[in-house]
């Protein structure tokens, strides 16, 4: 072995790396004292080799090999959302610069400069591209790179020393409770599906797909809770995919008696439809479909595009529908609701994702437990009267 870490202690390890021998036979060693996890000492463990002259060998091809090697290995495991986005990123922004470069060639200052120029002219559509969309080049650039890494087609990855622009976090723009009532009233009047799909958007908090993969089977109408264990992605009929859930774990949100009537409801506008078209109604039909039989479930671009409509018609701008699930967490939180009870409806992987994304509403709620702490001391210093 050429080369090999010890550990010395938390996040301390000790490098050593074989030199050879010298005149009279006797090995020698590099030996340097490293800090850092695990992964920050290997890599420079790497440059110590490369350093000694142990580079490990290199295939000698391009970023364009690296890539689509890469994409048809990672595509059974990712959603075919995901592998469209990470084929136009490569498409459009990352292949017309890179596509021909040999990847040992990269360096981290070339990756820089692509950065600089993608704020400043952007990619194939050459108009300026926002910081959080340089990230994402950025992420997708670090994936492939540090694959080649384990590929040991490089030594050291030069997305590890890169510079991408820094991301400032921006405070959501969350539509009133006014916005949303009004939504829901008017939907109510033209698409009563519409209607009862964002209804239960806003009560559960559910991402797009996992709307529309919702099935009959998933109410339990006797406890009044809805199982949220799937979702579908894709845009069109022939792609959509029934998958996991973001964090592929399954969760019950409870519903309130309104809404489970709305859903009655819509089951009973179900079952009619079938009947008259001489079909039956499974327990596993979709909720929200198109399909008479209730086999296929919504497209989501076909919701969102149908949100989209419902505003234009109502004159309200700046919403989106991801935002009624930035509604619901909001409301629950300055309400008072756990922290921990809001991550679970929501489904995210645990309680600080919830703390991270919506800080600003527990701030505010923060000012408003100052207030009652300082009005309680305030009455308690009152003297009564003589």
């Amino acid at each position: 072995m050429r080369g090999h870490l010890e550990a010395r202690g938390k996040n301390t390890w000790r490098a050593k790396v074989y030199l050879g021998r010298n005149e009279v036979g006797a090995r020698q060693y590099l030996t340097r004292t490293l800090h850092g996890t695990k992964r920050e000492a290997q890599d420079q463990l790497n440059l110590l080799l490369v350093e000694a002259g142990h580079a490990l060998p290199v295939t000698g091809g391009t970023f364009n090999d690296l890539a689509q090697r890469w994409l048809s290995l990672a595509s059974p495991g990712l959603s075919p959302t995901t592998v469209h986005e990470y084929q136009r990123l490569l498409d459009r922004v990352i292949l017309p610069r890179f596509g021909n470069v040999k990847v040992q060639s990269i360096r981290s200052s070339d990756l820089d400069s692509f950065y600089a120029m993608l704020l400043r002219r952007g990619g194939a559509a050459r108009r300026p591209l926002s910081p959080q969309s340089v990230q994402h080049v950025h992420a997708l650039i670090r994936r492939l790179l540090n694959q080649a890494v384990k590929w040991q087609w490089i030594v050291v990855s030069p997305a590890a020393r890169a510079s991408p622009p820094r991301v400032h976090k921006y405070e959501m723009d969350v539509p009133s409770p006014e916005a949303v009532v009004q939504l829901l009233n008017a939907a109510a009047e033209r698409d009563p599906e519409l209607a009862c799909f964002l209804r239960l958007s806003v009560v559960t908090g559910a991402r797009r797909g996992e709307m529309c993969g919702l099935r009959w089977d998933d109410l339990d109408e006797a406890k009044g809770q809805l199982r949220i264990r799937r979702s579908i992605v894709g845009n069109r009929r022939d792609d959509l995919v029934e998958k996991g859930t973001k964090t592929h774990a399954a969760r019950r949100v409870s519903l309130d008696e309104g809404t489970l009537a709305v859903l009655a409801e819509h089951r009973a506008r179900c079952i009619d439809r079938a009947q008259k078209c001489d079909v039956s109604l499974s327990s596993s039909a979709f909720i929200f479909t198109d399909e008479v039989d209730g086999s296929s479930p919504f497209r989501p671009n076909r919701v969102t595009l149908a949100f989209v409509r419902l505003c234009r018609e109502c004159d309200i701008t700046g919403v989106r529908l991801h935002d009624l699930r930035h509604f619901a967490a909001t409301q629950l939180l300055a309400a008072g609701v756990p922290v921990k009870t809001v991550s679970g409806r929501l489904g995210h992987a645990n309680a600080a994702t919830t703390l991270n994304v919506y800080a600003h509403v527990l701030e505010s709620s923060d000012a408003s437990a100052a207030g009652v702490l300082g009005d309680l001391l305030n009455r308690r210093d009152e003297k009564p009267n003589a």
